[in-house]
């Protein structure tokens, strides 16, 4: 019989943001995989340094940040094999992910691979848009407003589109791409219905009205938009 390959979803970086669940399968882990950058460390396993068992394999991931699918691609096809190892011969791997492991998350790549031959399980997550909304204190649609999530590299007058036909609006990945989208929302006139969060639940957290944002921001950044009136006043 096959191990089966089960995706932990960790939070967005808080330790004590992750599930019981989610404990529970990691302290019971005797494989655990993880994605890292490339030559860096994995933010993922410093999530759940604490539970991770002090006997157990880890299979690390190397995969670089690149505008280029190519590497990682390959980098993903190499954690697969590795993993697909170790369920081969009948044990589970646990592997991690920050955030949930199916809403930008890399585990779904390595899902992709594997799921044809392996039975998978998946332990979702506290999702970075959610902790964005919690520390910065606005909450993110009510009623039956909509919900709209756009990744920042995203070409300039597509965003600009998106943004103006939506109700309220989540810009994750940031980092370089904040002057395009600040340019952006000023030119709509919506900076002041903006918030910057970077490093959501982490010591490090920073929460701003957009117009009070730095020049630079970090990968792990996001942008909280809402239009018009507060519905649940």
């Amino acid at each position: 019989m096959s191990g089966k390959l089960i995706g932990v979803g960790l939070g967005p970086g808080d330790p004590e943001l992750i599930t019981l669940k989610a404990a529970r399968a990691i302290e019971g882990a005797s494989t655990v995989a993880y994605p890292s950058l490339a030559g860096g460390d994995s933010f993922a396993r410093s999530i759940a340094a604490d539970l991770i068992p002090a006997n157990a394999r880890e299979i690390r991931l190397d995969v670089p940040m690149t505008v280029a699918r190519e590497p990682a691609q390959i980098a993903y096809d190499a954690g697969a094999a590795e993993i697909a190892k170790v369920l081969r011969s009948g044990e589970d791997v646990v592997m991690l992910c920050e955030g949930d492991p199916f809403f930008y998350g890399s585990f779904m790549y390595i899902n992709a691979r594997l799921a044809p031959e392996f039975k998978v399980e998946v332990i979702p997550g506290v999702t970075s848009v959610t902790a964005c909304a919690a520390v910065s204190g606005r909450p993110l649609v009510a009623r039956n407003e909509r919900l709209t999530v756009l990744p920042g590299p995203m070409d300039e007058a597509e965003l600009r589109d998106r943004i103006a036909g939506a109700e309220a609006v989540a810009i994750m990945k940031v980092g370089r791409h904040l002057p395009k989208i600040r340019t952006v929302i000023d030119t709509l006139g919506l900076t002041a219905q903006a918030t910057y969060i970077e490093r959501a639940t982490l010591p490090q957290q920073v929460v701003l009205p957009l117009s009070e944002a730095p020049e630079t921001a970090p990968y792990f950044s996001m942008i909280l938009l809402t239009k018009g009136a507060d519905p649940w006043l």
